[in-house]
């Protein structure tokens, strides 16, 4: 089977800084992958790469067998890859739908069916309930949702998540883990960077770790939690899969 998304050989430098170092992995469509590390691992610097926002150093980006390591978000983004970001900041003088809505305007300039796509979005996440509410009435759990909704409303095959579970209690999170669930079961592909092993051992299907900028290991969560790399490097020696 052909990967959705194929990282070959990536860097990223800052100055002195290698940020991401010859990385590379590739995703299969319709599964959860788990981007895991150490704070300054690079994993969000991964993301802004494979999005589009940074370009790399070397090393290619290819989607859907095409390379997009040089091309601009936006367009990354109508291609079929979206993004949410681990601080969000949903628009407050906008009801909910209007800000799922914004997603949509990325690949229609129909009012209709904008609003449609972001019903659409908001009811896969549990939030069409609250279509109309204003974004200051959401728990953190449903902000974190909106933020899903927003990026689901542009229509993606690839889905990144930063850290959409942070600040969340295990009940709150728990609910999140459905709903990530039932996208990949729909065919969404999704890559999470998650910090809670809990949930990275429950719901993904492959582990990518990086550790200082470089990928250290790769595989089922079982083998990677028992890699003596990880455990040293991230996992600590009192960790126990």
């Amino acid at each position: 089977m052909t990967p959705l998304l194929e990282v070959r050989h990536l860097s990223r430098s800052f100055g002195g800084l290698m940020a991401v170092n010859d990385v590379s992995f590739s995703l299969t469509a319709g599964r959860i992958t788990a981007l895991i590390g150490p704070n300054g691992a690079g994993k969000t610097t991964c993301f802004n790469l494979v999005a589009g926002a940074l370009r790399p150093t070397g090393g290619q980006v290819v989607f859907e067998g095409r390379p997009i390591e040089n091309t601009p978000p936006e367009i990354v983004c109508r291609m079929g890859i979206a993004r949410t970001f681990q601080i969000v900041r949903p628009m407050r003088d906008m009801s909910v739908i209007e800000n799922a809505m914004v997603g949509a305007f990325s690949w229609t300039t129909h009012v209709n069916e904008a609003r449609a796509t972001a019903y659409e979005a908001l009811d896969s996440v549990g939030l069409a309930g609250k279509a109309d509410a204003r974004t200051d009435q959401l728990t953190l759990p449903d902000r974190k949702m909106l933020e899903t909704a927003k990026a689901l409303s542009t229509r993606p095959r690839l889905l990144l998540l930063d850290e959409v579970m942070a600040g969340l209690r295990p009940t709150e999170a728990a609910g999140v883990v459905r709903v990530l669930q039932k996208l990949a079961a729909g065919g969404l592909t999704i890559l999470l960077v998650e910090h809670v092993m809990r949930i990275v051992m429950e719901i993904a299907s492959t582990v990518i770790v990086l550790h200082h900028g470089a990928k250290i290991a790769e595989g089922r969560p079982g083998d990677v939690v028992a890699d003596p790399k990880v455990v040293e490097s991230y996992l600590g020696a009192g960790f126990h899969g």
